[in-house]
């Protein structure tokens, strides 16, 4: 018996949970349980790709005969990254130039011969620190400005923060999910290696703390106007720490402010902590080591601005996170070409890549003269579990000091409607949902599916992420319908009307895992091979602003399935 259950779980659950799954036999058993049980067709499609890719695995493959027009850029990124033979990669360099010549490919293989070879340095001497502001003197350097910038190397760096967004005066569900995650990871870290922790493979690494010995402990981040009463909550569910500000401005998430708060908590205490914040009671290093955020509307926002602000990266959207060495040979990484150099306390940080079918490990690593800390993610609603509360735990509590800059609140939202529960698509007979087929006239092609949706006596409107994340300009009379609250997918809504109607949606992973349940599904899309071809009950290749007219008189007339059967090429 595997241990994962396909049937007891839907697609969404499933993607996350199968990446890590590496043998066949325990996949073919997951494949015949499906089979025996739903039978459902795209998690078997799930299932049967991560076997392929397992399988592809163990072969062998000749990089001095493979053909390398059939290979992708990142399909020879992963092959030429353990050749070490310089006349083999050679001979690559020179068929993919004969090949198709493409330059990322190329500036692959180069890359991979100067570190196995050192390049034109064969001393391999270490690099020498040049300001930039000399070594370019010809250029403008406004990040000169910030003295952070290049100004923070070999800095003490601790913990693992995480930021816990809160809505009308609660923890959001993403919070306590990524504090269970953060204290799981930091038990491990803070384990002694000498005590023969055991860990399984791509889980967090015992380290036994900082490099002191100290114990590295989770912070909660609470920023807000009446976000005190949540504190032992915070702790209950897996924190340390706790610091929160506490402002009457405060009560909607603002950009500039809440970016200035957490950036001010961040670097209290250290080198580049703001004035009056030098010496505090509660942090005794520059900045966290690890920060997380939950990847909703402002938790990305807040994370980029200020990760930014801190002036390190972000891997966004992650849905699997753990802390281990990492073995680097890259020359500006490691500082001396050809040499490997092992960094550790590395967080691995997993995120869905476009197919939805693979994972790409994100890592914030330094280079010589320059640190990234804090290695900072932002977290997907739902990749980990709820941990159970712990109402005995205990832990510290910090009301953060600082004082709020009156230009940090120019704008004033001066009247605004909440929405109990936004927009239900759920238990509808019928969803009609939008896409970028919309594109060349955006305000008809919605006002065409608003007007397919009235025809029918119990329908919904529904958009695929495509639409939301566009930067299409929207008549007035329409553009109420254009929100989050109606995307369809992965990270938005999950529908299963008895008809599901598809116009102008390619069919990607992410929006298929919202909708693939439902009864009927008919696409119409220009692209004949469109990927929402391949579960799609009729499939009408063809212009959405012809056929969605002709589907509404259809409805009108009562004779919608005589309609899509004679449209449809299938």
């Amino acid at each position: 018996m595997p241990e994962i259950d396909p049937t007891e779980l839907d697609i969404a659950e499933l993607g996350p949970k199968i990446k890590d799954v590496d043998d066949a036999d325990e996949l073919r058993e997951m494949l015949e349980l499906e089979e025996g049980g739903e039978d459902r067709a795209p998690v078997k499609t799930l299932i049967e790709d991560r076997l392929e890719k397992v399988e592809g695995d163990d072969e062998e493959v000749d990089p001095e005969s493979i053909d390398l027009d059939e290979l992708t850029v990142a399909d020879l990124a992963n092959l030429v990254r353990d050749i070490e033979d310089v006349d083999v990669l050679e001979d690559m360099l020179e068929r993919e130039k004969d090949g198709k010549d493409r330059k990322t490919a190329k500036d692959r293989i180069e890359s991979q011969i100067e570190a196995v070879t050192g390049g034109d340095d064969d001393g391999g001497e270490e690099l020498e620190y040049v300001p930039p502001e000399e070594k370019h003197p010809d250029l403008d350097h406004p990040t000169a400005e910030k003295r952070w910038v290049e100004g923070s190397q070999d800095g003490d760096y601790r913990d693992m923060w995480v930021y816990c967004e809160t809505q009308h005066g609660e923890l959001i569900d993403v919070s306590r999910e990524m504090l269970g995650k953060a204290r799981e990871m930091m038990d491990a870290y803070n384990a002694d290696p000498e005590d023969g922790v055991d860990v399984e493979d791509e889980t967090t690494t015992p380290y036994g703390g900082a490099e002191d010995g100290e114990r590295e402990d989770v912070v909660a981040v609470l920023v807000g106007d009446d976000v005190a009463d949540l504190t032992d909550e915070v702790i209950a569910y897996g924190a340390d720490k706790v610091v929160y500000y506490e402002d009457d401005r405060l009560d909607r998430f603002l950009h500039r402010p809440y970016t200035e708060i957490m950036t001010n908590m961040a670097r209290a205490g250290g080198e580049l902590a703001a004035e009056g914040q030098e010496d505090i009671d509660w942090k005794e290093y520059d900045e966290p080591r690890y920060t997380l955020f939950p990847a909703t509307n402002n938790g990305r926002d807040l994370s980029a601005l200020v990760q930014g602000e801190l002036d390190s990266g972000l891997a966004s959207d992650c849905s699997g996170l753990y802390v281990t060495d990492a073995m680097i040979s890259n020359p500006a990484k490691t500082g001396v070409p050809g040499d490997s150099k092992e960094f550790d306390r590395i967080l691995h940080m997993k995120r869905p890549d476009f197919s939805g079918f693979e994972y790409s490990t994100i890592l914030c690593i330094d280079k010589p003269f320059r640190d990234f800390h804090p290695q900072g993610a932002s977290v997907i609603p739902g990749s980990f579990e709820m941990p159970d509360a712990d109402p005995e735990r205990e832990g510290e509590v910090v009301e953060h000091d600082m004082d709020l800059d009156d230009d940090w609140f120019q704008v004033e939202v001066t009247e605004y409607d909440t929405l109990e529960g936004g927009v239900d698509l759920t238990g509808h007979d019928v969803v009609v949902a939008m896409g970028r087929g919309i594109g060349r006239s955006p305000t008809e092609g919605m006002e065409l599916g608003l007007d397919l949706v009235e025809a029918f006596d119990d329908a919904a409107f529904g958009l695929s992420r495509g639409v939301i994340t566009s930067s299409y300009s929207f008549d007035g009379h329409v553009e109420q319908y254009v929100g989050e609250d109606r995307q369809i997918g992965e990270s938005g809504q999950v529908v299963e009307p008895d008809v599901y109607i598809a116009a102008g949606i390619s069919g990607a992973i992410q929006h298929k895992v919202g909708m693939d349940e439902s009864d009927t599904i008919i696409a119409i899309n220009t692209d004949p091979d469109a990927d929402i071809r391949d579960f799609s009950d009729y499939y009408i290749h063809g212009d959405l602003f012809e056929v969605l007219p002709r589907l509404t008189e259809a409805v009108e007339s009562g004779d919608l399935a005589t309609a899509v059967a004679e449209a449809s090429d299938d």
